[in-house]
Order: structure tokens, then C-alpha cells, then sequence
């Protein structure tokens, strides 16, 4: 317990799956945290079912003027803020590139790799200011590997592993840490919904994304735990990595 104690986060994306027990161990270990997300229903029950310790905005990422008035309204309340975790991300169409439109492709990096961008754009002011804070991104597993599905999404999670490794290298001299978690196949809401309209059915591609990873399927808590450690001081001397949380899918 305490791990995060008295810091300030925000968890974009933090309504439900990973993002929502990212949030959950956070103020589990002493954290104040803010939920950016357009899940208003589940946003605001995770916040009820937390207590004070957090509060759901509604916020689309991919808009500048909203996340600045997001990440005022929580220096605002909290006076600062300490952690930044870029989590909110959608696949979009899953389509070959000869195949996406123009608007299918954009609207995933608006989301993965804009969005992301805007809320650090933001974030590292207050940061800057006290020469401190950490910022966990969200790649995957394939931006480090390919793979012959979603081609928007994985260009934009290795877009995020660029942008990760290249602000590590910019706000160093403030004090800043920027780290990158790229998950394996997790047991969230929507892995079990695209199971259930797999073709061969829904224990058919648990069994076929299990023989996939050699230890067993993520849950969520998995990769949050990941993120508590890169968001805490015992990381304090990790910034530029990328922390594979997948099972051991991509070491075969």
C-alpha cells in the first residue's frame, strides 16, 4: 500500500478493461485519479464505486480544447499532477491497407496517436513546472511484431513507441519519465466480445489466442500492475523502455 501515495493521475481510457484496473490500483495504492473517457455510464460508476479519490470526465482525446479544460479542471481540484497514463485507444476497421479509407485510418490515429499527444502536450506543463512526473503509454505487442490484421491500429501503436522514446529523451532534463507497456491478447470486455463473434466460436479462439501464450491469457490487472511499478519511484530510474506484458507471445 502507498505506492502512489498523495500522487495525481490521470487514465485516459479508464472507464472499464485495462484502463479501469489501472485506476483501480492506483488509488488502491494511495493515488487521487481523474478518468478521461466517452463511457459515461461505466466511467461514472467506476467513480462511485471508488469514492473521492476519483472523477470521471468526459473527454475526447482526440480534441485540443478539450483535454487542456480536462487537465485545468483536475490541476484545478488537485493542485498538480504527478502521473499520466495514455491508455484510450480503438483498433478501427479491420482491413487490409489496399482496403481502409482515408477517414478509417485517420480516425485511428486521431484517437491512438493524436489523442495521446494532446494529453502529454498538456500534462508535462504541470510536470515540467515541479521537475517531476511520469507518463505510461500504451503500445502493443505489435508495434514490435507484425501481424496480418488491423493494419491502422499497429501503425499507430508503433507510432507510440516512437513518440514514447523520443519524449523520454526530451523531458529527462525536467525530471520526466516516459515508458511504454505493450500488452499481449488481455482478457478485457472487448477480447471477449470479438471472441464470441469469432466464426468457430467463442472457445474456439479462447483456445486458438491461448496456444499463443506460452504462460496463459492477460487479465487485466496483469498490465495494470505493470503500470503502477512504471508509474512509481520504483521506476525512478526507467525511462525509454517498453515493457512487454504478454505471456511470452512474442520471445517464440
Amino acid at each position: 500500500m502507498g505506492r502512489l501515495q498523495d500522487k495525481v493521475a490521470i487514465v485516459t481510457g479508464g472507464s472499464r478493461g485495462i484502463g479501469g484496473a489501472t485506476v483501480r490500483r492506483f488509488v488502491e495504492e494511495g493515488a487521487r485519479v481523474a478518468i478521461f473517457d466517452l463511457l459515461v455510464e461505466d466511467g461514472e460508476k467506476l467513480a462511485k464505486d471508488l469514492g473521492d479519490a476519483v472523477i470521471f470526465l468526459k473527454v475526447d482525446i482526440a480534441g485540443e480544447a478539450e483535454v487542456e479544460a480536462a487537465i485545468g479542471k483536475v490541476i484545478g481540484k488537485w493542485g498538480g499532477l504527478d502521473i499520466l497514463v495514455n491508455n484510450a485507444a480503438i483498433p478501427g476497421a479491420n482491413k487490409f491497407a489496399h482496403e481502409c479509407s482515408a477517414e478509417e485510418w485517420d480516425r485511428v490515429f486521431a484517437i491512438n496517436v493524436k489523442g495521446s499527444f494532446l494529453c502529454t502536450k498538456y500534462a508535462v506543463r504541470p510536470m515540467m513546472e515541479k521537475k517531476s512526473g511520469s507518463i505510461v503509454n500504451f503500445s502493443s505487442i505489435y508495434a514490435l511484431i507484425g501481424n496480418d490484421d488491423i493494419p491502422p491500429y499497429h501503425a499507430s501503436k508503433g507510432a507510440v513507441l516512437a513518440m514514447t522514446r523520443t519524449d523520454a529523451i526530451c523531458y529527462a532534463p525536467h525530471g520526466i519519465r516516459v515508458n511504454a507497456v505493450h500488452p499481449g491478447s488481455t482478457m478485457t470486455e472487448l477480447f471477449l466480445k470479438a471472441a464470441e463473434t469469432y466464426p468457430r466460436g467463442k472457445q474456439a479462439y479462447l483456445d486458438m489466442m491461448k496456444e499463443k501464450h506460452p504462460l496463459r491469457l492477460g487479465e487485466p490487472v496483469d498490465v495494470a500492475n505493470c503500470v503502477l511499478f512504471l508509474a512509481s519511484e520504483e521506476a525512478r530510474f526507467v525511462t525509454g523502455a517498453s515493457l512487454v506484458v504478454d505471456g511470452g507471445y512474442t520471445v517464440q
